[in-house]
């Protein structure tokens, strides 16, 4: 995330961090966000935008309005990180419609969304959820599921069935949600399904969907249930390659099983190479174990 303290961002605009503190409050800008320290953190783009505005016109009320008009610069994860604490949803959206025509769909949910969502869980307090989070989390949710139901008609043949162990208001949650919707929009045909379903009627969504690979995806699963599915998955579906994201399996150290990753857009790349490659022998060494626990 581009942001610098006050001392930076007042000799970036060459002038003292105490005139810097008087147009925050005097004028609301440029906003900063808080540390839990306490520290000021200005969003570079906005402090550019506004060194830019002042140079023209040597006027800090007028290089403010300029700035505000011209937009504090490319959307950022800072700024959206902002207009979730707070709770604006309207500037929310209006933040990812900026970044959306400078940036793809996977850009902009990679850079931007996930990383302001990821900034406000980590200022959260231990082991709890912030009402800022809260809302973020329930706004990405809404805004990636729009996305995906306008993603094209799936025009490839493989399909790809993804088990999401990932809870409420975990970040996990919204990397699987993030991985469905660039899986769908590269063609693929993605069904994403709860651990929590039961695991004698998962044939019926394997039979519908025949799926090339199997996508383990979040950390809430014990082994023995991912076990089940992948055994129930397997019965129908005898060639399909099981995968890991974000650490839904245990890590041996001698793993087999194709670990994507916890980036949602390089594990859509890993995706489609294994499935291009579906010529090489399957992964089954580690899964050995995974299968023998659900029989």
């Amino acid at each position: 995330m581009s942001v610098v303290r006050t001392n930076a961002a007042a000799a970036m605009l060459g002038v003292s961090p105490n005139t810097l503190r008087s147009w925050e409050r005097r004028f609301g800008f440029p906003h900063p966000r808080r540390t839990q320290g306490g520290h000021r953190q200005f969003d570079l783009a906005e402090i550019e935008a506004l060194r830019q505005a002042f140079a023209e016109t040597h006027n800090i009320s007028s290089a403010i309005s300029v700035a505000r008009q011209r937009g504090e610069g490319p959307a950022s994860p800072a700024r959206l990180a902002d207009a979730f604490t707070r709770f604006d949803e309207v500037r929310a959206d209006r933040l990812l419609e900026e970044s959306l025509a400078v940036r793809s769909v996977e850009r902009t949910v990679e850079e931007v969304l996930l990383v302001a969502v990821e900034s406000l869980a980590d200022e959260s307090e231990p082991g709890g959820r912030s009402p800022e989070l809260g809302f973020a989390w329930r706004f990405s949710t809404g805004w990636l599921a729009a996305h995906q139901r306008v993603a094209p008609p799936a025009h490839r043949a493989e399909g790809v069935l993804i088990f999401d162990a990932a809870g409420p208001l975990d970040l996990d949650a919204l990397h699987v949600q993030a991985l469905e919707l660039m899986l769908r929009r590269s063609g693929l045909r993605t069904l994403a399904l709860s651990v929590d379903l039961d695991h004698d009627r998962v044939s019926r969504a394997v039979r519908a969907l025949h799926p090339a690979a199997l996508v383990l995806a979040g950390r809430r699963a014990p082994l023995d249930t991912l076990g089940r599915l992948v055994f129930a998955a397997r019965r129908h579906a005898p060639g399909v390659e099981v995968l890991d994201f974000r650490g839904a399996l245990p890590d041996t150290g001698a793993s087999t099983v194709t670990r994507l990753g916890d980036a949602p857009l390089a594990a859509r790349d890993t995706v489609l190479d294994r499935l291009i490659g579906r010529s090489q022998p399957g992964a089954d060494v580690e899964l050995g174990a995974l299968l023998q626990s659900a029989r």
